[in-house]
């Protein structure tokens, strides 16, 4: 029994703000972030909205590809290391506002910026064995970082959604994989605004041992090369760390950019890598194979290969196309505007 894809779909804000605008405020070097790590600008999310609201966005473009009843979905599951609450879920307001209640199990993932493909593999293995017909797996955020920070220059929001089932499929997913080790490159403990993280320590050994052990376990498993796939999509937390654990790995820059889209969205964290995927169904022609994998800081990696099926093509503009989202209707921010929104700055108790 083929399991897989059945609506896919992204949503991003429309407020973007650009390296040369944060620099220029903490008197940093644009240029290092500009060719050093292919930034450009990110996503910034205006006041009233948050993970679930880009959650519920996303999904109802997934639905639009779906064409299934809301009903027959069996769980919602919302990854994200930005959940707006600390004590309620996200995914019983996504499942309400897409009517999926109240037969529906509900789950908010957390596992840094793999939460959403953590959610993914749940998802899929639910409906591979059979408990529900459908489910939803999101990978949204709304993500953090300290002022002056690197991070704050990456750091964006956005959410993609996934519909899993056994028919109606746009693609089929042929292997899963994962690799998982205890490596403290990233973390933020409750009651602390921003995340704290390790500096070079977090591309090697954190991103680039695990996507690169993750993928070449995925590589060996399904018994393909990388000359074998039309698209390959890695986790981004900026434009260079994808292209170089591609090129290690054999994949070529063509087969990757598409997917690749931080140097003008940011890292949207448990958004990064659905949504690189969510681009590249918008262009994936029946039989073309993809590869994606992962990265969740803490760490550990999801692996997945799909093979797009004859649908992809009846269904791809039925919703708007990422890379639409990504450059039309944008709308840039000065700094001072960003931190207002992002509420950075705190009135002393």
């Amino acid at each position: 029994m083929d399991v897989g894809i059945v609506g896919y779909g992204a949503f991003m804000p429309r407020n973007r703000i650009k390296v040369e605008e944060i620099a220029k405020v903490w008197g940093a070097d644009a240029p290092s972030y500009k060719k050093g790590l292919m930034l450009e600008e990110k996503s910034v999310p205006s006041p009233d909205e948050d993970t679930i609201t880009l959650s519920v966005e996303a999904a109802r473009n997934a639905l639009k590809r779906a064409q299934i009843d809301p009903q027959e979905i069996g769980a919602v599951y919302v990854g994200s290391e930005s959940h707006p609450y600390a004590v309620k879920p996200s995914g019983t307001v996504v499942a309400e506002a897409l009517g999926a209640t109240p037969l529906v199990h509900c789950a908010d993932f957390e596992f840094a910026c793999k939460a959403g493909s953590e959610a993914m593999y749940v998802i899929y293995s639910q409906v591979r064995a059979g408990t529900i017909k459908y489910g939803l797996a999101i990978g949204g955020d709304t993500s953090q970082g300290a002022p002056g920070d690197a991070l704050e220059y990456s750091a964006s929001a956005g959410a993609a959604a996934y519909i899993f089932g056994t028919d109606k499929l746009v693609a089929v997913c042929e292997h899963t994989h994962s690799f998982m080790t205890d490596t403290p490159d990233f973390w933020r403990r409750e009651y602390m605004h921003y995340p704290c993280h390790g500096g070079r320590f977090t591309g090697e050994p954190a991103y680039f041992k695990h996507v690169l052990g993750c993928a070449r376990g995925l590589l060996e498993k399904s018994g393909t090369k990388p000359s074998d796939y039309a698209f390959a999509v890695f986790h981004q937390p900026n434009g260079k760390f994808p292209l170089r654990a591609g090129q290690m790995l054999g994949f070529s820059r063509e087969q990757i950019e598409q997917g690749r889209l931080v140097p003008k969205l940011g890292n949207t964290y448990s958004g990064s890598s659905p949504m690189g995927l969510t681009a590249v169904l918008d262009v994936a022609k029946p039989g073309d194979l993809i590869f994606m994998v992962s990265y969740g800081s803490g760490a550990g990696s999801d692996g997945f290969i799909f093979r797009a099926t004859d649908r992809i093509r009846e269904v791809q503009d039925k919703a708007a196309h990422t890379r639409h989202l990504l450059d039309q209707n944008k709308i840039y921010l000065t700094y001072g505007i960003y931190a207002k929104y992002r509420r950075k700055i705190r009135k002393a108790e």
